[in-house]
């Protein structure tokens, strides 16, 4: 392993909420001095990287969004991990999340969301499950796949299928990011799946108090309503659901996730349209949910998780977001359902993704075709 880099700028940005270009928080902006507090490791490299998730041993599953999961492990060489049906990659899409399920050392179970092609140039995204088997040090296939839930209906394009999954702290329910697929209207329509949260028992079948469920169909799936593009999903402590979701140019969000809340999109967003056309602001229409915090200019998020380790523990129960044209690791502290930002850990290139390993560490993957896996420690 060679060192990267011996230190990350600590960048403590707050916001004045009247400017055009800030974020929603209070204060003139300000940028406290570079610290060193990372030692910055690069332990391998992948094609396209969108996801990861650490095995119990210490090994790790990672995606790479043209279509293969790799098997990555400390002391040997990268692994293919066979059993990964067709991936319509392109755009956005691609090979997607990957997670664990809660009682993986029991059952194997491993999650994960792809874009599969339709009729007639449509795709949509869908998350499917397998058992994990290692033969060996360089052999891995998921066995049994099923899919467990696919997007409804699938469209033309091939932008904002979010298709970030993560499990309740319980341990019973899946919840599936499904973007608004760049069609805007349809996150306000509750007679399909785009630009919602869904939640799913591990099976893919619909709990009976999800807050639609008495309306059936795909309504049933639906937790919350009224987002564009979900690429941050994760579970805090307290087991209160987060979400972070890019805006359009400008505006984007950190949200309190809860069930059967309306989150506004295309009729309210912090930020405007690409072409200049002016979108309502949400503090004008208080039926729909503001974010805990929002920015412009964008962060453009990647992952996103609440911090659990003692390695940093500065950073003990707080937010950390993968930054793609920020180039950083953007920190967030949550107060109740309140956030501001807390400073950033900046690189050199797009993050995608960010983990937490077993032992406290803090990994990354960079965006592109030769995107590094990344450790970061205590010392800088």
């Amino acid at each position: 392993m060679r060192t990267l880099l011996t230190s990350l700028s600590v960048l403590a940005l707050i916001a004045c909420s009247t400017a055009d270009n800030v974020s929603a928080q209070t204060g003139e902006p300000v940028i406290a001095a570079a610290t060193e507090i990372f030692s910055v490791e690069e332990v391998a490299t992948f094609n396209e990287p969108w996801a990861m998730t650490f095995l119990p041993d210490g090994r790790a599953l990672v995606t790479e969004k043209s279509g293969t999961m790799r098997l990555w492990s400390p002391d040997q060489p990268l692994a293919e991990v066979s059993g990964i049906p067709a991936v319509d990659y392109g755009g956005q899409g691609g090979l997607g999340d990957v997670v664990l399920h809660p009682d993986f050392a029991e059952n194997g179970l491993v999650y994960f969301s792809y874009v599969e092609a339709g009729e007639d140039d449509t795709r949509g995204a869908a998350v499917a499950r397998g058992i994990l088997v290692v033969a060996g040090d360089d052999s891995a296939s998921l066995n049994d796949v099923e899919v467990v839930w696919r997007q409804t209906p699938k469209v033309t394009g091939r932008g904002h299928y979010s298709h970030r999954i993560t499990f309740s702290p319980d341990g019973q329910y899946l919840f599936i990011a499904s973007g608004d697929r760049q069609k805007m209207e349809p996150a306000q329509d509750l007679a399909n799946t785009l630009g919602t949260v869904i939640r799913l028992n591990d099976d893919g079948s619909v709990p009976e108090d999800n807050p639609f469920a008495d309306r059936g169909g795909v309504t049933a799936q639906i937790w919350s309503y009224g987002h564009r593009n979900i690429l941050g999903l994760a579970f805090a402590p307290d087991g209160a659901l987060w979400d972070m979701e890019h805006g359009p140019a400008g505006g984007d969000e950190l949200n309190l996730v809860e069930p059967g809340v309306n989150y506004g999109w295309p009729l309210v967003s912090n930020g405007e349209h690409y072409d200049g056309t002016a979108i309502p602001d949400h503090d004008t229409d208080s039926s729909y949910r503001a974010p805990a915090i929002w920015w412009t200019p964008v962060i453009a998020p990647g992952g996103m998780i609440f911090y659990t380790g003692d390695m940093f523990p500065d950073l003990a129960g707080d937010v950390l977001i993968a930054g793609l044209s920020s180039n950083a690791i953007v920190h967030v502290e949550i107060d109740g359902d309140t956030a501001r930002e807390a400073g950033r850990f900046t690189f050199d290139n797009r993050i995608r993704e960010i983990e937490q390993g077993p032992d406290g560490t803090i990994w990354i993957l960079e965006d592109g075709e030769e995107g590094r896996m990344i450790r970061l420690t205590a010392g800088g």
